[in-house]
C-alpha cells in the first residue's frame, strides 16, 4: 500500500444519504491498481500542510490550497485537480514554486453552464418567476401587466469568450439573437463561424439586451462590473452572472436594481458564499438567484468527477494529464523524465 499513488477527495462531494454528487460511474475511473483513494478526513476551508504531505493528488471542490498548505510538506503532493474550471481558491504561483500541477475540468462545465445561462435568459425574458407568483397568489387577472421580452432580433452580449462563453454563443444562435462578445484574448477570426461580433466592453454594455459574464476571476476581472458599467446598460436590459461573485461589485448591482438602471438580473454566484439571507439581492422580485449550483446536474457532476479523477490516474501511470493550468511546472528538474505523452 505504501507505494501506491494516494488520492484525497474533497468531502464536499458527499451527499446527505452517504452517496456523492458524482454518482458511482465516475469513481470507476479510480479503479486502477496503482491508485488508492479516500475522502479527506474532515471538511476544511483551507488545506493544511498535513494534507499536502499525505496525498500525491488532491481532488478539490471548494477547499483552498494556499502557499501555507504547500510549505514544509516534503513535496509529496504532485497534483491539485479542481472539479470545475475556476481556480481562484488555489494559489497557482505557490503550486508552481512547489512543483505541483494544477488541472481543471472544462469538459464537465462547458455545456451545463452554457445551458444554465440560456435558462436564465429565457426565464428573465419570459418573467417566469413573476408569472409563477401570479398563479400561486391567485392573481391571474394581472397577467397582462407582466409581458415578457421576445428574443428574435434582441442582443446577447457575452463577457469572456472562452470555453463556456463560446458554448453560450453557440446555443444562443438557435434563438435568432444578435451576438456580441468581449474578450481581449479572443480575435474576431475565432468566432466568425458563430456569427459573433467581437467588441469592447462599453459597446457591448450599451448594445446588449442580455449581458452574461463568463470570465475567470483574476486581478484583471475582479470588480469588472461596477456602477459605471451598469449605468451603460439599457434600462430594459438584464444582467446574468454565472462566473464568480467578485467579478461584480455587488453593492453597485444592488443600487442599479433599486434605481431601475437595469430591468433585472440572474445571479448564481456572490461576493460572499454562502451569501447572507439578508443580502439585498434576495429581496428583488426581478432577480433570480441560485446557490452557485445552477449548472449542477447529474451530467455535469459525473463529468467533473471523471475529469479530475482521470488527471490523478494519468499522473499515477506516468502520463501527462489534460488541461494543465500551470504547464511550466513540467520544465522543472524534479519533473524531468517522469511523464510520457
Amino acid at each position: 500500500m505504501a507505494d501506491r499513488f494516494r488520492v484525497g477527495i474533497s468531502r464536499d462531494v458527499i451527499t446527505a444519504d452517504g452517496g456523492t454528487i458524482f454518482g458511482e460511474e465516475a469513481f470507476k475511473v479510480l479503479d486502477h491498481p496503482s491508485v488508492q483513494w479516500e475522502f479527506l478526513p474532515e471538511k476544511v476551508r483551507e488545506l493544511t500542510p498535513q494534507h499536502a504531505a499525505t496525498y500525491d493528488a488532491l481532488c478539490l471542490m471548494s477547499e483552498k490550497a494556499t502557499r501555507q498548505t504547500l510549505e514544509g510538506t516534503g513535496r509529496k503532493l504532485r497534483l491539485v485537480a479542481r472539479f470545475g474550471v475556476g481556480y481562484d481558491n488555489i494559489d497557482v504561483q505557490a503550486c508552481v514554486d512547489h512543483g505541483v500541477l494544477l488541472t481543471i475540468t472544462p469538459d464537465g462545465v462547458r455545456r451545463p453552464v452554457a445551458a444554465s445561462v440560456m435558462l436564465y435568459v429565457l426565464a428573465l425574458a419570459h418573467r417566469l418567476v413573476l408569472k409563477d407568483r401570479l398563479v400561486r397568489d391567485g392573481r391571474w387577472t394581472e397577467k397582462g401587466d407582466f409581458l415578457g421580452m421576445g428574443l428574435m432580433g434582441r442582443t446577447l452580449g457575452v463577457i469572456g469568450v472562452g470555453n463556456i462563453g463560446k458554448e453560450v454563443l453557440r446555443l444562443a444562435r438557435a434563438f435568432d439573437l444578435k451576438l456580441l462578445g468581449c474578450d481581449p484574448a479572443v480575435p474576431q477570426s475565432a468566432v466568425n463561424d458563430l456569427g459573433v461580433t467581437m467588441t469592447d466592453l462599453e459597446t457591448l454594455l450599451r448594445s446588449a439586451d442580455f449581458v452574461s459574464v463568463n470570465c475567470l476571476l483574476d486581478d484583471r476581472t475582479k470588480g469588472l462590473m461596477g456602477a459605471k458599467e451598469f449605468a451603460l446598460m439599457k434600462p430594459t436590459a438584464y444582467f446574468i452572472n454565472t462566473s464568480r461573485g467578485p467579478v461584480v461589485q455587488e453593492a453597485a448591482l444592488v443600487n442599479a436594481l433599486r434605481g431601475n438602471v437595469i430591468a433585472g438580473a440572474a445571479i448564481d454566484v456572490f461576493e460572499q458564499e454562502p451569501t447572507p439571507v439578508d443580502n439585498p439581492l434576495l429581496s428583488f422580485d426581478n432577480v433570480i438567484v441560485a446557490p452557485h449550483a445552477i449548472c449542477h446536474t447529474d451530467e455535469c457532476m459525473r463529468m467533473l468527477g471523471e475529469g479530475a479523477f482521470q488527471a490523478a490516474v494519468d499522473l499515477a501511470r506516468g502520463r501527462k494529464p489534460r488541461t494543465i493550468v500551470n504547464a511550466e511546472v513540467l520544465s522543472q528538474a524534479a519533473w524531468a523524465g517522469r511523464l510520457h505523452a
